[in-house]
């Protein structure tokens, strides 16, 4: 049999092999061209139509797809069902032999797996299609939102720009025509640059986002602006756009960024914005906000007495250029860096619109005393008893003989130089009496006036042998200021002098009526000698101090007053306190005047450690870093650094008060003119050291008293405790004298003074200190002249004579003439020369003087102008010595 074979016939023949379905996808490349010269290679596969049997036409096979290989699978279309075995061509010749049972079975099992595949595609195609339509939905729901928001925004670009244009014509009202030109011309371009900037942009978001051909990378063109053209496949079929996914919230486009070839190649990665571009996109979101009026912040701002530019600007969150530009205003040039006083400082911040708190630098001493107790927590405390007098009328005598003591036999000189404070137990009450002695010399005042302040109840001593004396009277004084009840008593009415009625009707003098004279002063006759009466005073103490109801808190912190202070070689500084409010406590931080420290003992005035000391308790206390001023107020802190910030203002003050006093500034016109006076004024330095503060004190003030408009003291250092090398070194440079009062200097000190020549003195009794400052001082005077009439004489004749000059014939008028004595030669009244006789004789002799009435020859010292007529008056001349 012979085959005949017509050319493009094909036939089936069976293999030897399995029967088996060759591949019928064919891959290839395809370059893409995009905008900027960009180009991309991708991978298409390219598909035949199934054919089951017999030749297909040409025309029939579909055009390849063009698919990506990286991006999500492709649907592939749908392939149409198989058709039926077509009959072969009449007349072909060709004869097809029958299939076998295998090659059937084949068949068929390959047309049912077509059928699933064919059945699972298109239900693949159907959930992508719903897929899709979802996807679409939402997105055009996005788009509409987008659209809202942007037309939300150009209505509030609207708004602002009205508000703009508003604001420059009151600007224009109000600055003038000049700056709203120059503000109109800034203006235009900032609006010319918004409005050319929103067209660009509503284009983009409004317009629908291109779609991306099937096949093709999802990064391929996404920033390309304007709208995207519709692509075609290959086989040039119509595809729709597929809207690109939006999950960013529509705004400005991004711009793209630089082309490389690591970009143009590197497809898989997706692109991410730069963070320089987001912040150049929040710059445009926020450019708006910007520009508007940020809110006024209105602050308290604290002004001490004192500021700087810079700080004043930072505690009101200004700008330091907005303040210096009103300074500016009111006529003041200032840099950043300078201070300005607190009213100039006031003056700004209120312009500015702020709130001003002034402070000052004594704010520091802010409740340190006089905090109010309160009433349910106080309770009764001891009286505080001050005894004052004249000197030697005998106070310290009455306290001896109240304590059972004897402090007279340890005072110098028998008097009271320093202020002592004591605790006497009552023997009938049990009550304890503070009691405060005061010296009652006259350079004590400042003493007195110190133990007037922290008394409740003034004891005024007169002597009942003596009567009122100027002390007396002193002490009246200080006790009316200090507004205190006093009990006069009247002490030594054990002598037989005394006068008990004469004191009683001199205090009438000085508005102090006794009870005797029907007044309210209470009076007691007591003999501290013979202690008479002792009991009844101390009952009259008593009774005044329930009628003044004395109460205080005794927990809170305390307060106290300094009474005295010292400087002890082996304990260092030591003040003697009297607590008024509160309880003073081993270990606690206290503060007097410009000296602090921590408490280390206390020691009662029997010479006992104590641990605390309460209400009206005199005390001596150990652990100041300095020996505190007599007088300064003492005060318990919490911390140091309180107590570092007080003591550091009240140094500093006392600093500046120590400088003006020195410096002696500039002040009034009668302070100039006294100045002028005191400009030639001699000076004796001195060098004082005192046992403690309030001796210091008096012989200070009896010093100052001293001086005149010719000399003075200058005091060059005064300070308690011993003295020291250094002090020695001091007086030598100035020449000056040391004064020691109750102190000795140390043996380093006293060879310096040796070696050196400087004279130390050392006194005990302030009487002789001051006497012996007095006349050293007086010897500083300059002396007084005095002249002494001796004699008148009349020139008779002038006489010239060889080898001698003139020679005067002179008869004496009146009185004497004597030789070497001054003599003043008066022409027609007017006095033409003074001068010294050099010669006077009797006849032709030298003799030492010339009665009245007789004739004698005169000649003068350097002079020979003398004339007939004239008159030589004669005269001495007396120094005498000044005192102060």
């Amino acid at each position: 049999m012979v085959d005949t074979k017509t050319p493009g016939d094909k036939t089936l023949s069976v293999p030897t092999k399995t029967l088996t379905l060759k591949p019928r996808v064919e891959t290839g490349t395809v370059r893409q061209s995009f905008s900027h010269g960009r180009t991309k290679q991708v991978v298409v596969e390219k598909r035949g139509k199934r054919r089951l049997g017999g030749d297909a036409p040409a025309g029939e096979t579909h055009a390849p797809e063009p698919v990506v290989a990286k991006p999500a699978p492709v649907v592939a279309k749908a392939p149409s069902r198989p058709s039926a075995p077509a009959a072969p061509r009449a007349g072909s010749g060709v004869v097809l032999r029958t299939l076998t049972e295998d090659e059937r079975s084949a068949r068929a099992s390959a047309l049912a797996d077509a059928k699933v595949r064919d059945i699972e595609e298109r239900r693949l195609a159907e959930e992508e299609a719903k897929r899709r339509s979802s996807k679409e939905g939402i997105e055009q729901a996005e788009r509409e939102a987008a659209e809202a928001r942007r037309k939300a925004e150009e209505e509030r670009h609207r708004l602002e720009e009205e508000a703009k244009r508003k604001a420059e014509l009151e600007a224009k009202k109000r600055f003038g025509e000049a700056e709203a030109k120059a503000a109109t011309t800034a203006a235009p371009g900032t609006t010319t640059t918004t409005t050319t900037a929103r067209p660009a942009a509503r284009p983009t978001a409004s317009a629908v986002p291109p779609a991306r051909a099937p096949g093709v990378a999802a990064d391929a063109s996404d920033e390309d602006e304007g709208p995207r053209q519709i692509r075609r496949g290959p086989g040039g079929a119509m595809r729709p756009a597929v809207p690109p996914k939006t999950t960013h919230k529509p705004g400005p486009q991004k711009e793209r960024g630089r082309l490389t070839l690591v970009t143009a190649l590197d497809a898989d990665n997706v692109r991410e914005r730069s963070i320089a571009s987001f912040r150049r996109r929040t710059q445009r979101l926020k450019g708006h906000a910007s520009n508007e009026p940020k809110e006024k912040i209105i602050r308290e701002v604290v002004i001490p007495e004192a500021i700087n530019i810079q700080e004043l600007a930072n505690r009101m969150s200004e700008r330091a250029v907005d303040v210096i530009r009103l300074l500016m205003k009111q006529g003041a040039m200032h840099k950043i860096t300078d201070v300005i006083d607190a009213d100039t400082a006031q003056l700004i911040a209120e312009e500015l619109g702020h709130t001003v708190k002034r402070v000052a630098a004594s704010d520091v001493e802010e409740g340190l005393f006089d905090i109010v107790d309160d009433s349910t927590d106080t309770e009764p405390r001891s009286p505080v008893v001050t005894v004052m007098g004249h000197v030697d009328h005998g106070k310290t005598s009455l306290l001896d003989a109240l304590r059972h003591a004897n402090v007279v036999s340890g005072e110098a000189g028998g008097i009271t130089q320093h202020i002592g404070a004591y605790q006497v137990t009552s023997p009938e009450s049990g009550k304890k009496i503070t009691f405060i002695d005061t010296p009652g010399h006259a350079a004590f005042t400042a003493m007195r006036a110190r133990g007037a302040k922290v008394t409740d109840i003034v004891i005024l001593v007169v002597a009942a042998d003596d009567g009122v004396m100027p002390q007396t009277i002193e002490a009246i004084n200080h006790a009316k200021a200090a507004k205190v009840p006093m009990i006069i008593a009247i002490n030594k009415i054990d002598k037989p002098d005394a006068k008990p009625e004469r004191v009683r009707t001199e205090l009438l003098q000085h508005e102090v009526q006794v009870e005797s004279f029907g007044g309210d002063v209470v009076d007691v006759e007591v003999s501290a000698k013979n202690k008479t009466n002792l009991d009844k005073l101390l009952e009259m103490i008593a009774l005044q101090a329930e009628l003044l109801d004395l109460k205080t808190n005794a927990e809170r912190p305390a307060e106290g007053t300094v009474i005295e202070a010292r400087l002890d070689r082996g304990r260092g500084p030591v003040a003697t306190v009297l607590v008024q409010r509160g309880t003073l406590r081993i270990g606690d931080i206290i503060v007097a005047g410009a000296e602090m420290g921590r408490v280390r003992a206390l020691i009662n005035d029997q010479g006992v450690n104590i641990d605390e000391a309460g209400p009206s308790v005199p005390v001596e206390v150990l652990g100041f870093n300095g020996p505190p001023e007599a007088g300064d107020r003492l005060a318990v802190v919490e911390n140091e650094a309180r107590a570092r910030q007080v003591t550091s203002y009240r140094a500093h003050q006392k600093r500046e008060n120590a400088a003006a006093s020195i410096s002696g500034m500039r002040g009034s016109l009668e302070q100039m003119m006294s100045q002028l006076k005191t400009s030639g004024r001699k000076e004796f330095p001195l060098i004082i050291k005192a046992d403690v503060q309030g001796s210091l004190e008096a012989i200070l003030g009896s010093l100052e008293k001293l001086g005149t408009d010719e000399v003075a003291a200058r005091i060059l250092h005064a300070g308690v405790g011993g003295i020291s090398e250094s002090d020695v070194t001091l007086a030598e440079g100035f020449n000056a004298a040391i004064i020691g009062f109750s102190v000795r200097a140390n043996k380093e000190a006293a060879a310096a003074a040796k070696r050196n020549g400087i004279e130390i003195r050392y006194y005990n009794i302030i009487y002789d200190l001051v006497d012996d400052i007095k006349k050293a001082m007086s010897g500083l005077l300059a002396p007084t002249l005095r002249e002494t009439m001796l004699g008148n004489a009349q020139i008779l004749e002038v006489f010239n004579i060889s080898k001698v000059g003139k020679v005067a014939g002179c008869r004496v008028t009146d009185g004497t003439v004597e030789r070497g004595a001054n003599v003043r030669l008066i022409r027609d009244n007017v006095v033409v020369h003074e001068g010294k006789l050099s010669t006077l004789k009797r006849f032709k002799d030298e003799v030492k003087e010339v009665q009245s009435g007789q004739e004698c020859g005169m000649a003068f010292e350097n002079y020979g102008d003398m004339r007939a007529g004239d008159v030589i008056e004669c005269y001495r001349v007396e120094t005498i010595q000044r005192s102060l």
